[in-house]
């Protein structure tokens, strides 16, 4: 299990995501999913 602070704030989406993508694409479809910064 991984420990999170008190406090903290973790968002969740549910979907399916192809994680051969880089890193800004897979930035860019947190962004565009829940609309926040990753």
């Amino acid at each position: 299990m991984i420990p999170v602070p008190s406090g903290v704030r973790v968002w969740l989406a549910v979907g399916h995501t192809d994680m051969r993508r880089g890193m800004h694409s897979l930035a860019l479809q947190v962004q565009q999913a829940l609309g926040r910064d990753p």
